[in-house]
């Protein structure tokens, strides 16, 4: 190869190293945008990852402010790839960090595979090319060790998304940024001129061979832990969420059931004094006295006008939250149809049908309530087939859902996060109970869950 031919492939072998970096973050962050539009967005990556890099080198800028730069400008457009500013600052955070890691082990292979390959006194045609040879292959390792490092960052990210409000974010962010210093500073001490003279640090310092790319998989390693630890804690806040809402609703349902007792104790009185009630009208009747009879019916019909409109499931529990939901829905103008019958089978808990029962209606309201008061509408049935207890909620709902990688819809609340969004993954634990399950289904004009449960023998 002569020297012409070997500044070509400089520039060449600049321009395809920066494009496979290029193709490298994209893909990192391919699985974390939205499928609208995703080629666009992914255009916008690569163009900006691209751009940096020409920019950067046009500008002959410190290698440590490369990533001070891209994290910048990727911040700059996150509002057109979707992404909230702090996960797509972490995103290129994490990929940072595994670049310099994969970098400072691969060029400790390099050095091995350099000094495997003594130099000799060549013709310059085969200097060249013996040089144009090694940077391909350290090119070409370096890509593959990043590839595998990212998609396993990638893989874990994927598996739960972090809440990332300030403290989170400075708790994600301390081992990759500690990564990144690290790997500055001993790029710097790689190479070094003194006196006219080439010094590299693993001739000086032969121990830092093994030293700096452990020291580098270290790193990498503490950010991959890092984002486990932290979907650890968020799974767990989640969990202890979820199970404090389920303890208030329990305890809500108890409160309400006891404030109803008096109302079912008088629907027992009623049946109980009801022959006596007709004994009464009868002899009333016989004796001719249709005046009084008249009177006596008059104030048994006012009694019993407390029991109107009252929907008898055949549980207090269900009772209670179903009359509950009936009477706020009447207050919002929302249609309630109901035909919802609780299971005479002893093999569910009714404290567990009314956890699934309070989620899926309140829900329902919440999306009504965003809706027009004509179209509001609410339908839940309840029946028992077989061994299976069937709940279904149908109510109107006008907008888009976004799904979940749990396939539960994200939460849009914004004010006290940690407690929104559990609802329905209490349905879904309460249903797990019985070996069941929770589907949804949506389409622009209603929404449906459905709940099967399943007879247990015992409980």
């Amino acid at each position: 190869m002569s020297e012409t031919g070997f500044q070509l492939f400089n520039e060449a072998f600049r321009l395809g190293a920066e494009w496979v970096y290029a193709v490298l973050i994209t893909a990192f962050f391919h699985p974390f945008l939205a499928a609208r539009q995703k080629r666009h967005k992914l255009l916008v990556v690569f163009s900006v990852y691209l751009l940096f890099e020409l920019a950067c080198d046009w500008a002959a800028l410190p290698q440590g402010m490369f990533g001070v730069v891209l994290a910048a400008l990727l911040l700059a457009v996150s509002k057109w790839i979707g992404l909230e500013k702090p996960f797509v600052f972490l995103l290129t955070l994490f990929y940072f960090n595994a670049r310099i890691s994969s970098g400072l082990m691969v060029q400790s292979l390099y050095f091995l595979v350099e000094r495997m390959l003594p130099f000799r006194a060549e013709p310059p045609e085969a200097v060249f090319l013996r040089a144009a040879l090694l940077v391909t292959l350290f090119l070409l390792s370096h890509a593959a060790m990043l590839a595998v490092m990212l998609y396993a960052l990638q893989h874990q990210i994927r598996k739960r998304r972090i809440p990332l409000h300030w403290r989170a974010l400075c708790y994600s962010s301390l081992v990759p940024a500690a990564g990144i210093l690290f790997g500055q500073m001993i790029s710097r001490l790689l190479v070094e001129f003194k006196d006219g003279v080439l010094l590299q640090l693993y001739e000086r310092h032969p121990a830092f061979l093994a030293a700096v790319p452990a020291l580098a998989l270290l790193f990498y390693a503490g950010a991959y832990l890092t984002i486990a630890f932290q979907q650890g804690m968020a799974a767990l806040q989640e969990e202890q969420a979820s199970h404090y809402a389920e303890y208030q609703q329990v305890q809500a349902i108890r409160a309400r059931i006891h404030e109803a007792e008096p109302f079912y104790t008088r629907i027992r009185q009623m049946k109980h004094e009801m022959r006596g009630h007709l004994a009464n009208i009868k002899g009333l009747a016989q004796s001719g006295e249709y005046a009084s009879l008249a009177d006596y019916i008059a104030r048994m019909d006012e009694s019993m006008r407390d029991f109107d409109g009252m929907l008898q499931t055949g549980n207090p529990v269900t009772d209670v939250i179903i009359n509950d939901k009936r009477r706020q829905c009447q207050k919002l103008d929302i249609r309630f149809l109901v035909d919802f019958h609780y299971p005479e089978s002893g093999a569910y808990d009714a404290f567990d049908v009314g956890i699934i029962l309070q989620n899926l209606l309140q829900n329902a309201v919440e999306a009504c309530e965003r809706i027009g008061k004509g179209e509001r509408f609410i339908i839940l049935t309840g029946r028992r087939t077989g061994r299976f207890f069937l709940i279904e909620v149908k109510n109107s709902f006008v907008g888009e859902v976004i799904f979940g990688q749990d396939g539960l819809p994200a939460t849009t609340k914004k004010e006290d996060a940690p407690m929104h969004g559990i609802g329905l993954s209490n349905v879904r634990r309460e249903a797990e109970k019985y070996m069941g399950e929770l589907e949804l289904k949506t389409n622009q004009r209603e929404f449906f869950a459905t709940v099967l449960l399943q007879e247990r023998s015992s409980l």
